[in-house]
């Protein structure tokens, strides 16, 4: 669909504060992954570390470049009290579920060799998965100038809506790329026991993605017609 031909009010940017926020959560993810696998020398922990901070800060600030005032939105809280009342309650559920449960089992079974060691092509194609898992869900955040953290109809600042790029593919890519990487972690970080935190955001991400795409189809002019053409909510053929 087609921008409005009104141009949207443009959002202040984000302030060196949040900025720094931003970047603290996502060093904070790979430090737990290494204080809960007590090993600053676990080479498969850095790869992680590199990637998820490549993605996290690097993807939002080619986003913020894109499409000025973007990460304001994201992190204005007036704003977040708008949202859906149930997403009030999902939205911090799952941010927290693809972070910290991943990253703290994996590092116990690390610590206590819960798992059975790995052969080196499946923790190859575990880094695989998890860098394409987010390079998809940074692509999402670049290519769409209204991707909230909550579930909201952004009125004022003229919400249409977003089919190029991965929305192509899926009506959700965000939450499709953070699933790929789940799977991903738990090859890559050599932890069977990481596909159990896994699983519940699964069941997060899919309670939620059926809730927001219920509220964009009532909501967002333009979005039934999207829906017809991109018929997949997170996984091609399937969902």
């Amino acid at each position: 669909m087609s921008p409005s031909t009104d141009e949207p009010k443009v959002d202040q940017a984000a302030s060196p504060r949040q900025w720094i926020r931003l970047v603290a959560v996502y060093l904070f993810i790979p430090l737990v992954l290494l204080v809960c696998g007590g090993d600053f020398g676990w080479c498969q922990a850095w790869v992680y570390s590199l990637l998820i901070v490549a993605a996290g800060p690097g993807g939002r600030l080619w986003a913020e470049r894109r499409h000025p005032g973007l990460m304001a939105e994201r992190q204005n809280m007036e704003k977040v009290q708008r949202a859906k009342a149930w997403d009030r309650v999902l939205a911090p559920l799952m941010a927290l579920s693809v972070s910290f449960p991943p990253v703290i089992v994996a590092g116990l079974d690390h610590r206590f060799d819960w798992s059975p060691e790995f052969p080196l092509w499946l923790m190859v194609l575990g880094f695989l998965l998890i860098a394409l898992g987010y390079a998809f869900a940074a692509w999402a955040l670049i290519e769409n100038r209204f991707f909230s953290s909550v579930v909201r109809i952004q009125v004022e600042r003229g919400h249409v809506v977003c089919d190029s790029g991965p929305y192509r593919i899926v009506r959700h890519p965000g939450y499709a790329g953070n699933m790929l990487a789940l799977p991903g972690m738990a090859l890559a970080l050599n932890s069977l026991w990481t596909l159990v935190p896994a699983a519940v955001a699964l069941v997060i991400a899919v309670i939620r993605t059926a809730l927001e795409d219920r509220t964009l189809q009532d909501e967002l002019p333009g979005y039934r017609d999207y829906a017809r053409r991109v018929r997949y909510r997170l996984i091609p053929g399937i969902y």
